[in-house]
């Protein structure tokens, strides 16, 4: 804050050096942007995608119907394009910028930090997607995670965009009602959990909820099949059911770096993000590759 300017009107404003680093370097550049996304919005959105990566191009940017009387309310983005959303997050980043930051973690504790580069998420990412495979999770098949704001929780969506895989983030400080409620309606087969988490500097179980839900969905029908367990608290006793639990660490431990990207159609399914449910049975919002990507 030292070194921005302020002016008797309350605004603050960047120094010269920032503002010409800025990928929008006015509220004037911002404006026009703006009224060509309202004026021409075909146009202006078929430039801003063209700024990722496409495996094919789109044979027309949107298609959609706001109208009940002519049919379902609808919108499609992108049609006929192919692309993979975490080719355009790490790969195409490799050549230039594979060795700098592409995230800083930092934990509850300032002293606890991680950071990886394009490089190295790469890696894992890479490394998590065979994990998966191995599990057999496939195109079209969904993934509940169910884990702290950890790397891993970012690795995880990524390696499930990688391979076709759709993924469900459920709060981690749900109940084992409102997790196994959620597993019900995507029909998981896959959960991504961790032993606990910190709340303060206090370890607090996390892995004993996840049980809970999975025990949940079992009384009604559903079978979680696996169930990838980080181990976010040292020596924090974790109850692991065998041929289901595995650690995470372990999983990755032989698993290959190299795990090409599935091409994805621009409308598939990336993941699934439900409402809190606070006035009814939650609700499963749709994201889809092309249109979350741009």
């Amino acid at each position: 804050m030292n070194d921005l300017v302020k002016l008797d009107n309350g605004k603050y404003y960047p120094p010269k050096s920032f503002s010409e680093r800025a990928w929008i370097k006015s509220f004037a550049e911002y404006k026009a942007m703006y009224d060509r996304s309202i004026n021409d919005p075909e146009g202006f959105w078929a430039e801003v995608a063209s700024q990722f990566y496409w495996q094919k191009k789109w044979d027309k940017v949107w298609e959609y119907n706001y109208d009940v009387r002519k049919g379902p309310i609808s919108i499609k983005w992108f049609i006929g394009g192919k692309t993979n959303i975490t080719y355009n997050c790490l790969d195409r980043h490799l050549a230039t910028r594979g060795d700098q930051r592409a995230i800083i973690w930092e934990g509850n504790d300032p002293s606890e930090s991680r950071v990886f580069t394009y490089r190295q998420l790469h890696e894992q990412v890479c490394k998590f997607a065979n994990v998966l495979k191995g599990l057999g999770v496939k195109k079209g098949d969904r993934v509940s995670i169910f884990m702290p704001m950890i790397p891993e929780l970012a690795i995880a969506r990524r390696a499930c965009a990688r391979i076709g895989a759709v993924h469900s983030v459920v709060f981690g400080g749900f109940s084992a009602d409102s997790l196994k409620d959620r597993i019900l309606d995507s029909q998981c087969k896959v959960l991504l959990t961790a032993n606990g988490t910190f709340r303060g500097k206090k370890p607090v179980g996390l892995k004993e909820t996840a049980d809970k839900a999975m025990e949940g969905c079992l009384a009604e029908g559903h079978k979680v099949t696996h169930c990838v367990v980080v181990r976010r608290v040292d020596d924090l006793p974790t109850r692991m059911e065998a041929g289901r639990d595995q650690w995470w660490e372990d999983l990755m431990a032989n698993a290959s770096p190299v795990c090409e990207p599935e091409w994805m159609d621009a409308e598939d399914v990336l993941f699934v993000l439900y409402t809190s449910g606070s006035t009814g049975k939650p609700k499963g919002a749709v994201h889809t590759v092309g249109g979350y990507m741009v």
